[in-house]
């Protein structure tokens, strides 16, 4: 059990910082392409990233009973 949760902790540090890095990247884009480098689009982008990362970790936590999408039986 202890190492199904050191799982769920590393997918989820991993595709929050993912989800955060490509938020940011993309709303550093829209900065430079359509508002004239002003700082609100990458925050925005990289909050949304965080915000989607932190959700996906609420669900992978609350899913006890689910390892890789597989449902376990209990004995």
């Amino acid at each position: 059990m202890a190492e199904e949760y050191g799982r769920k902790w590393d997918r989820c540090l991993a595709d929050a910082g993912v989800k955060t890095v490509i938020g940011l990247g993309v709303g550093f884009m829209f900065s430079v392409l359509f508002f004239k480098r002003r700082t609100w689009p990458t925050v925005l982008g990289s909050g949304m990233g965080l915000g989607m990362g932190y959700a996906n970790c609420q669900r992978d936590f609350r899913s006890l009973h689910l390892i890789h999408g597989a449902a376990v039986k209990d004995q």
